[in-house]
């Protein structure tokens, strides 16, 4: 029964780790949508939710049974937890790259806009969040886990710089109001994958050491609430 359940949490966790690849993907191509102003892009993005969700009632249905079957303890039954919570985040990225999306098609209609050149700095920074949190996953490793949760902070600081810029602009200029408020959504969506990013390597910590770290470091504790500003 022990090498059936190895076997099942490994094939799971092959599966888990396709899914973050397809969310970074598309988060990737989401910002590559906003920045080259390209609907075909933003489209791509969209119609990949699909899969997305899919997979996400598999893995959630897969734990389910994996739990009722073998009725795992100790480190396999955290991995299963963690599985379900992590599994949870990637579908959140996944939503808000298609809110990224939508947003670029939005300001496509506006080909004068500036966009804040700072957005790139964010963009930089939260992708690269998501990508260590997938490293730290996949290697078990603390130390990145850590290194993404110390980072969001300097994510969250370009947002604000971002935010401060676009509403200069619209005080500046009332005809790029409308595509300001869809740059301000899509910043904020960044901001959140951020954040997201680093609730995923929160679940790492707690998986390899057992320890749980919500809440725990500085202005971070802030990340859940809410900003308003149209989705």
């Amino acid at each position: 029964m022990t090498k059936l359940l190895d076997r099942e949490l490994d094939s799971l966790r092959s599966d888990l780790i396709s899914q973050f690849g397809l969310v970074e993907q598309m988060i990737l191509t989401a910002v590559r949508s906003l920045a080259e102003r390209r609907a075909d892009l933003a489209d791509e993005v969209i119609t990949q939710d699909a899969i997305i969700d899919a997979n996400d009632i598999k893995f959630e249905e897969e734990c389910l049974k994996l739990l009722a079957l073998h009725q795992p303890v100790a480190t396999s039954m955290r991995w299963l937890f963690t599985v379900v919570k992590v599994n949870n985040e990637l579908e959140r990225m996944a939503d808000l790259a298609c809110n990224i999306a939508e947003r670029a098609k939005e300001i496509i209609g506006y080909p004068l806009f500036p966009i804040p050149e700072e957005l790139d700095e964010m963009v930089a920074g939260a992708t690269q969040m998501v990508k260590k949190a997938l490293d730290a996953f996949i290697e078990g490793d603390v130390a990145k886990a850590r290194a993404v949760i110390a980072a969001d902070d300097q994510v969250d600081s370009k947002n604000r710089v971002v935010i401060d810029l676009l509403h200069e602009l619209m005080r500046d200029r009332s005809d790029y109001i409308a595509p300001a408020v869809h740059c301000f959504s899509a910043s904020r969506h960044l901001e959140r994958i951020a954040d997201l990013a680093v609730n995923i390597s929160e679940e790492v910590i707690y998986l390899i050491m057992g320890d749980i770290v919500r809440h725990q470091h500085g202005e971070t504790e802030n990340r859940n609430k809410n900003v308003s500003g149209p989705e």
